[in-house]
């Protein structure tokens, strides 16, 4: 009942995610990301101990594959767990249980894996990673978004999505985007009128934070 991302901007060295699902609040459970570390998404019966898990394995030094496998090693449920990684090179991995249900897929393109199962197709996954390629040059959260845009639009799940997540890491250990949408009948849609909303922001408020003098505005 999920689809989801992650992806690497090389130019600006940011990693990042995006996850929609039919439950609620998705942002809380399935993406992780650190700064020039990479990310990781844990999905189907979540468990989200992984995520963590898999951060502390990718800043020791671990590929994303290296990650994967002891991710999946480390866990006596991992035929429930969908799982997906990308490192400090834009190298990517997943991994399906044998109980992950269907339709599911993974796709791996460069500085990118979408994947996602309980689908109301096996070709969104693929439509994701599409758009997220075909999109290059733009934000990397702008690309995320439209490859969640292209997923629902190749099919999504079987049914209504209602939570989804947009979260991109950069230069500082907070995030550059954090955005959920953890209740809304169309909650991609929600989530684009979020991110439109916040994208002219992104910068004012890492300002805000980092030299607060230079920051425009009187908060």
């Amino acid at each position: 009942m999920t689809y989801s991302l992650l992806g690497r901007c090389a130019r600006t060295a940011q990693f990042g995610a995006a996850v929609t699902t039919s439950s609620l609040a998705v942002g809380s459970r399935v993406p992780h990301v650190a700064p020039r570390i990479g990310g990781v998404l844990t999905q189907h019966r979540t468990d989200p101990r992984l995520g963590p898990r898999g951060l502390e394995l990718l800043a020791g030094g671990c590929s994303a594959e290296e990650t994967l496998a002891a991710l999946v090693a480390s866990t006596p449920h991992h035929k429930w767990r969908q799982l997906a990684c990308i490192d400090a090179q834009g190298r990517t991995a997943h991994f399906h249980g044998a109980a992950v249900k269907p339709a599911l897929d993974a796709v791996h393109v460069k500085d990118c894996v979408a994947m996602g199962n309980i689908l109301a197709n096996d070709r969104v996954p693929s439509a994701m990673a599409a758009a997220f390629v075909e999109s290059e040059g733009e934000p990397l959260a702008e690309r995320l978004m439209r490859a969640m845009e292209a997923g629902e639009a190749a099919g999504g799940e079987g049914r209504p999505v209602i939570s989804a997540a947009l979260l991109v890491m950069e230069r500082e250990v907070f995030p550059l985007v954090d955005l959920r949408v953890d209740l809304a009948p169309e909650a991609i849609s929600a989530m684009r009128t979020l991110w439109d909303a916040y994208s002219p922001e992104v910068e004012t408020f890492v300002l805000r934070a980092v030299d607060p003098d230079a920051a425009p505005g009187i908060i």
